[in-house]
């Protein structure tokens, strides 16, 4: 018994580590619009979902990100570790009205935060908002955020 259980608890440390250092991509995922942008965005919506975001991701095409979604309002804080992909968050409101942005350079550990309390933080590649002419202020729209 001890022996059957010691093993069952190196083979679950060992996922656990394993996973631990993997990208997540097969989330949900959801139809947002920038504009006349479509953005395909995976949806983290449980704890550990949004606790790796998009850590460990090597690649992301020009159009995909990954939407955060809280339970509720709160002031939301990102940081870039173990992420390789520089990133831009935009913290959004229920209505999509995107609150501010905030540019994250990759594998560090410094604070990025809503200005106000979000429910919403969508990650997109680096620069992505700012090519299109998005600021704060700007809105998304789909099926995430209230009209």
């Amino acid at each position: 018994m001890k022996r059957a259980l010691l093993t069952l608890l190196l083979s679950s440390l060992a996922f656990s580590a394993w996973a631990q250092d993997t990208p997540q991509t097969n989330l949900p995922r959801i139809k947002l619009q920038a504009g006349m942008y479509q953005i395909d965005t995976q949806v983290a919506q449980t704890p550990e979902q949004r606790n790796i975001g998009l850590m460990f991701r090597k690649e992301m095409p020009q159009h995909e990100g990954m939407l955060f979604v809280f339970e509720q309002p709160a002031t939301q804080c990102f940081w870039m570790k173990n992420t390789i992909l520089p990133l831009t968050a935009a913290f959004v409101a229920d209505d999509g009205t995107i609150v501010n942005l905030a540019d994250m350079k990759p594998q560090t550990t410094d604070s990025h935060c809503s200005e106000k309390p979000v429910r919403f933080v969508l990650e997109m590649h680096q620069g992505w908002f700012a090519k299109k002419g998005l600021k704060a202020g700007s809105r998304l729209s789909g099926v995430a955020f209230k009209p």
